[in-house]
């Protein structure tokens, strides 16, 4: 090698020729499963690509740690043994006092002394299921050994199918329901195109601060309205192994899939993204059903509503009532002010007018819940009074 670092003779023109071909440029480009891994991870979901060998899942990571500025830090699951995630024990001079601290990898370190940053599993199926256990608090915790991963670390994983993953296994229940499990497949227009220079551009979905409180509220209000219609698929475990190793719906998952619908309201996110994303969280089955109920709930924004309570008109179905009077409430608990908790019951006065009592109960003693010592009771609780007198939420009855 010459003195200035490059090699000598003719294999200089050949990393010539290497990084000519590396050059490449991007476009934007409609992408429905990267825009569902991008908002995955903008809701700071743990997500996992499954893909056939060779057909873009690192590449992808690649892209969107590039677009969001992010350091990528890669952990082949397959070659790491389980002290690699839950430490190895360190013994100090009296670990009676002191205890044994669990030494965390140079991964973990690199990322918690950065603060933020992609952690990437690759071949998270042909991980022995010892390992897979190990990388449950890592997944869920985010704590690796000792260490407690900073929050804004993102977690990705990717997999190849059991029976094309170097000594597969399926996942196990608990690790998958850890994940939003999305399908990574290639478009060939796209490999052509990115083969000639030009691959497409990842667009990285941005919460917009004015959205945060309704979108919050609006997918509080769908997520327990939807299972509060439908009991039944708040937990099912599937019965076979390759079902139980994917997205299956459980009180974890409901909460991933609320997350996602929060950030999918605050973003824009398209629909085929989100459709992709819920249905990653909580299974085909479940997915489904939920994104027919969304199809139809159309709630409105329960900002403006408690901005003008008088002025809107209260959904005619009981599962869209019950929807919305869950997003009010949540509206004024994450904006508690008088004015705002007065129009809240102002709404639920008008669900009282409907005929519709017993879906405003629940909301009401929530909504009562919030009061301050000095606020007074406004004239929308008299329908609710033996209620809330019963519950204590009004002790003396007004």
């Amino acid at each position: 090698m010459s003195t200035d670092g490059r090699t000598p003779g003719p294999l200089a023109a050949a990393d010539a020729l290497d990084l000519q071909l590396r050059t490449t440029r991007t476009e934007p480009a409609a992408s429905a499963q990267l825009e569902a891994l991008a908002l995955a991870v903008t809701a700071n979901q743990p997500v996992l690509l499954w893909g056939e060998p060779g057909i873009g899942k690192s590449a992808g990571l690649g892209q969107l740690a590039e677009g969001l500025g992010l350091h990528l830090e890669t952990v082949i699951a397959s070659v790491h043994e389980p002290s690699d995630f839950a430490g190895l024990p360190v013994v100090g001079d009296d670990p009676a006092v002191s205890g044994v601290p669990m030494a965390p990898p140079e991964w973990a370190v690199r990322l918690a002394r950065t603060g933020h940053g992609l952690l990437f599993f690759d071949e998270l199926s042909s991980a022995p299921p010892a390992v897979q256990a190990a990388l449950l608090r890592v997944v869920l915790e985010r704590r690796v050994g000792s260490l407690a991963l900073p929050e804004p670390v993102r977690i990705v994983a990717a997999a190849n199918p059991p029976s094309s993953a170097a000594d597969g296994w399926h996942l196990s229940p608990p690790l998958a329901n850890r994940f939003v499990h999305l399908e990574w497949t290639h478009d060939p227009r796209t490999v052509a195109r990115g083969l000639a220079g030009t691959w497409p551009e990842v667009t990285v979905p941005v919460v917009d601060p004015g959205r945060t409180s309704g979108a919050v509220a609006r997918a509080r209000g769908a997520i327990s309205g939807f299972l509060t219609a439908r009991p039944g698929l708040v937990h099912s475990l599937p019965g076979d192994a390759e079902s139980r190793g994917r997205a299956w719906p459980s009180p974890r998952t409901w909460e991933m899939a609320l997350r996602l619908l929060a950030a999918s309201y605050a973003t824009g996110a398209g629909r085929e993204a989100t459709a992709a994303a819920l249905t990653g969280a909580v299974g085909d089955g479940a997915g489904i059903e939920l994104l027919s109920y969304l199809e139809h709930l159309d709630l409105p924004d329960p900002d403006r509503v408690l901005a003008d309570p008088e002025a809107f008109a209260l959904p005619e179905r009981g599962d869209r009532r019950l929807a919305f009077l869950i997003a009010v409430v949540s509206a004024v608990r994450s904006e508690p002010t008088r004015p705002r908790w007065e129009a809240g019951w102002a709404v639920l006065a008008k669900a009282v007018d409907a005929g519709a009592p017993d879906v405003a109960a629940q909301a009401a003693m929530d909504l009562a819940a919030m009061r301050e010592a000095d606020w007074p009771v406004p004239p929308g609780i008299d329908a609710f009074v033996e209620l809330l007198a019963a519950s204590g939420a009004l002790p003396g009855g007004r």
